[in-house]
């Protein structure tokens, strides 16, 4: 049985792909900073497989080796999906606290990184690490500039990581627009219930893993199409 470590899966994008793997018979290792939302979801998903879920902070070094060290053996797959938005609503980069950086590149940049320094030495040959990214990382759009920058950092670290170890599959995936509660926070006075649900992202995630694409960035959209052709 496979180990995959999801972080950031209480709700949200985490959640729908940790419900998809769980189901394809991986077991899970799963955190979120919400102990009562992680709590429901271990419970829900527990019932379909072995599931082990610590709360806490990606942020916090002891909670991440506590991550690790839960895999008990080796990781196939490690997926950095816990991010934070910063401020909501997001203020353009002459106005953004240095303080609210700061932290945005702790938890979207600085903590993924420490996490994969630590999980590299369980991860077999042919194994994968996913960073979930945004095309913020890669389009300029207005209020968008400390996570798009956290996410452009983010991806710059996937592709070195995959030229220094091209026995792994390193990606970095876009899942595109979905209706959660970052987006909403993102847009604090606006509906997006136009938005697709994060369950509409999950194929391409699947197809991923399944596959034997080469490291690099990737459009979750675009894999769904290339696995349903």
């Amino acid at each position: 049985m496979p180990t995959a470590l999801i972080t950031g899966a209480s709700r949200g994008l985490g959640l729908a792909l940790g419900r998809a793997l769980v189901r394809d018979d991986w077991k899970l290792v799963i955190d979120a900073r919400g102990a009562a939302d992680l709590e429901s979801v271990a419970r829900e998903l527990g019932q379909l497989g072995d599931v082990t879920a610590l709360p806490g902070d990606v942020s916090d070094p002891v909670h991440r080796r506590a991550l690790v060290d839960a895999a008990d053996g080796q990781i196939d797959l490690l997926v950095n999906n816990a991010s934070t938005l910063g401020p909501s609503p997001q203020p353009p980069l002459a106005q953004y606290p240095p303080n609210e950086l700061q932290r945005v590149f702790r938890v979207n940049v600085l903590a993924p990184m420490a996490l994969i320094q630590l999980a590299l030495p369980r991860i077999p040959e042919g194994g994968m690490i996913i960073n979930v990214t945004s095309d913020a990382a890669v389009e300029a759009y207005e209020g968008w500039g400390g996570y798009g920058a956290a996410k452009a950092a983010l991806e710059q670290l996937s592709a070195v990581l995959g030229e220094e170890n091209p026995h792994l599959r390193v990606y970095a995936v876009d899942p595109g627009d979905m209706r959660t509660q970052m987006h909403q926070e993102a847009f604090p006075d606006e509906d997006i219930s136009d938005r697709p649900p994060p369950e509409e992202s999950v194929p391409g995630f699947i197809a991923l893993i399944r596959g034997d694409l080469p490291s690099g960035r990737y459009r979750s959209a675009y894999l769904a199409r290339v696995e349903a052709s």
